[in-house]
């Protein structure tokens, strides 16, 4: 006989969970000290000049392809966890005095390392929370809060173990560790729940063979990007000239509308928070977006856009496009790649 355990103890606390989540997200007041800060916030990266895109671009995680936040809030855990596990092994009784003191000094070790961890992941994290919005900026919000309050606490431990009050540097970092545990949890509830850092750009489309989509009439050049469904994956056309491209409907960074995006020099700006793809390739040229943006490989073909599946090749350059010309005027062989 299989005996089921009573899901009463996961409740509760899924309830509690929830409920945390609930009253936070309703805390109206935090919205304008949140601007006011996100205002000084684009004040300091204004300031880095012809820099700007490159530094938010690194903080982004666009090097990366997924936001570099997470990778580090997982070593700050790491560190502290460390630093705790070694703590409680140092405090232990009947232990030899060599042994104590070894994980007294590693403890402090990993704390330092944990501290510094702890302000990188701030200063990525505080760049990814810029860009949401309402119950989320304010969860997000007290998530920083209670990080920094955390990390003061840490400090104060290290300063109290090099002067050798390590039982108080012990206690400190343990407080500082349940409010980073605290804080972790409204961390998860925004990527699992709300989906901060998530890819967010849909189903991707899966053609083998080159497929008629859209008349080319109905796509005028230099006109806004329009939006096709095709299998039910949504996809935005772009045209320049007889070129046109072919890219995901949704933005990765918050599943922006890219139809409502716009054309800026062979970027595809989100109309959201002004993330920039290359419409060639799909790669991320301006944060906050991370992830790239699906890209689909496109021609003009008897007054079709035909679209098919697959990343288009990489040159040299790092660009390419599709040469597409009228049926009429090219053989059969129009519509292949051309290398830039």
């Amino acid at each position: 006989m299989v005996v089921q355990r009573s899901p009463r103890v996961e409740d509760r606390f899924h309830k509690v969970g929830n409920r945390v989540l609930t009253v936070l997200g309703r805390q109206e007041w935090l919205d304008r000290p949140s601007y006011r800060f996100e205002n000084v916030l684009s004040f300091a990266f204004n300031a880095f000049g012809g820099a700007r895109n490159r530094v938010t671009n690194a903080l982004n995680g666009v090097w990366l392809g997924h936001p570099v936040h997470p990778p580090l809030a997982s070593l700050t855990s790491g560190a502290l966890g460390t630093t705790v596990a070694l703590d409680a092994l140092s405090v232990l009784p009947g232990r030899p005095k060599s042994e104590l003191l070894d994980a007294s000094r590693f403890a402090q070790r990993a704390l330092g390392l944990g501290i510094l961890a702890n302000l990188a992941s701030a200063v990525t994290g505080v760049t990814d929370w810029q860009h949401t919005h309402e119950q989320d900026r304010r969860i997000g919000a007290v998530h920083g809060v209670l990080n920094l309050i955390a990390t003061g606490l840490y400090v104060q431990s290290w300063r109290d173990r090099r002067r050798g009050r390590h039982l108080r540097g012990i206690a400190i970092s343990a407080i500082g560790y349940g409010i980073t545990t605290g804080s972790g949890f409204l961390g998860g509830a925004l990527v699992f729940g709300s989906g901060i850092g998530i890819d967010q750009s849909g189903q991707r489309l899966r053609l083998d063979d080159w497929t008629p989509v859209l008349p080319a009439a109905a796509l005028p050049s230099g006109k806004k990007p329009k939006r096709i469904d095709v299998d039910g994956v949504g996809v935005v056309l772009c045209r320049d000239g007889d070129t046109v491209s072919a890219v995901g409907g949704y933005c990765p960074h918050l599943a922006a509308p890219m139809e409502d995006g716009w054309l800026d020099r062979g970027h595809l700006v989100c109309p959201w928070h002004g993330s920039q793809f290359d419409t060639q390739t799909g790669e991320v040229v301006r944060g906050p977006a991370s992830a790239p943006l699906p890209c689909y490989q496109a021609r003009l073909r008897n007054g079709m856009i035909e679209l098919r599946d697959g990343a288009p090749q990489p040159t040299g350059s790092g660009r390419h496009t599709y040469v597409a010309v009228d049926a009429l005027e090219a053989s059969d062989s129009v519509g292949e790649e051309v290398a830039q």
